[in-house]
């Protein structure tokens, strides 16, 4: 997997404007405000890579991604820091960022900014880019101390998955084509990986929404782009009701299409509570 580039890093010294005490507690996993933001990230970042995990208490996917995000700080305790970012709350962090869609994951070594990806990742996946991450970071000069339970550093290494390395590459690029190539590649060798599933779904969200702008018609197609839109941001509400609209109003292979997408959209939404009201206007809408 290549490793995260420095081009085009953001600025964030508009954000270390104010002071605030630097953290009292050696936790792996920390909230932060924009006060705390110098301290707690910019200066941090100086010996250790900063994850930055912006979410929003409404964000469906940010439920699925922020435990996992909370759960590797613990197994990487000591050479990174997961610094979880409210974007209601502190809005000028987010515009700094400049986040478009969340949750929004960006590394922070030495000050500069380096944008990882948006969306819930597996786990697995997020690993890989979590390992990469700390090579990249020990060419800019840190090394962190390795977490102190050292069968749990073990663990961490023999987990990781290789067979991910050319999807996740293809992902951090915007190569979709790559990536759902890499994705059904691994899915035809193992055809129950749920995270190759769910990652291959991503991915063609993700291509059908490269550079779309909402539509502003009601016709099967917009509708179609219009639920894509909503599942890219995790909107699960919104994604459902509009791809039932499409059933509703199509036939034939339209029709098929259009339920493909929902039940896609499904598997990525877990356990969204959003998920039994659909699955129960979708059975409506087919019979």
């Amino acid at each position: 997997m290549n490793t995260p580039s420095f081009a085009g890093a953001i600025d964030l010294s508009s954000l270390g404007a104010k002071k605030a005490p630097v953290r009292s507690a050696d936790s792996p996993v920390i909230d932060v405000t924009t006060d705390g933001f110098e301290s707690l990230v910019l200066k941090a970042s100086e010996t250790i890579p900063i994850i930055i995990d912006v979410w929003a208490t409404w964000c469906a996917p940010c439920k699925q991604l922020s435990p996992i995000l909370e759960e590797l700080g613990l197994e990487y305790a000591g050479r990174l820091l997961i610094a979880k970012v409210d974007a209601d709350a502190e809005p000028s962090i987010s515009q700094a960022l400049q986040v478009q869609s969340i949750p929004s994951v960006f590394a922070v070594i030495k000050g500069q900014l380096i944008p990882l990806f948006q969306g819930a990742y597996p786990k697995e996946q997020i690993k890989q880019i979590f390992d990469k991450l700390l090579e990249l970071a020990a060419e800019q000069g840190l090394n962190p101390r390795p977490a102190a339970d050292g069968e749990q550093q073990v663990e961490v290494e023999e987990i990781a998955d290789p067979r991910f390395d050319e999807a996740v590459d293809a992902v951090n690029a915007g190569d979709w084509t790559l990536a759902k190539k890499a994705y059904q590649g691994i899915l035809d060798s193992d055809p129950s990986d749920l995270d190759a599933q769910g990652g291959l779904i991503m991915a063609g969200i993700f291509e059908r929404t490269d550079g779309v702008e909402q539509p502003l018609g009601d016709s099967f197609d917009e509708l179609l782009v219009v639920a894509d839109l909503a599942a890219a941001n995790g909107e699960w509400e919104s994604a459902f009701a509009a791809a039932i609209k499409g059933i509703q109003l199509s036939s034939g292979a339209e029709r098929d299409l259009a339920r493909t997408r929902l039940v896609e959209y499904f598997v990525l939404a877990g356990d969204d509570p959003s998920v039994p009201g659909a699955r129960i206007a979708l059975a409506n809408a087919l019979f």
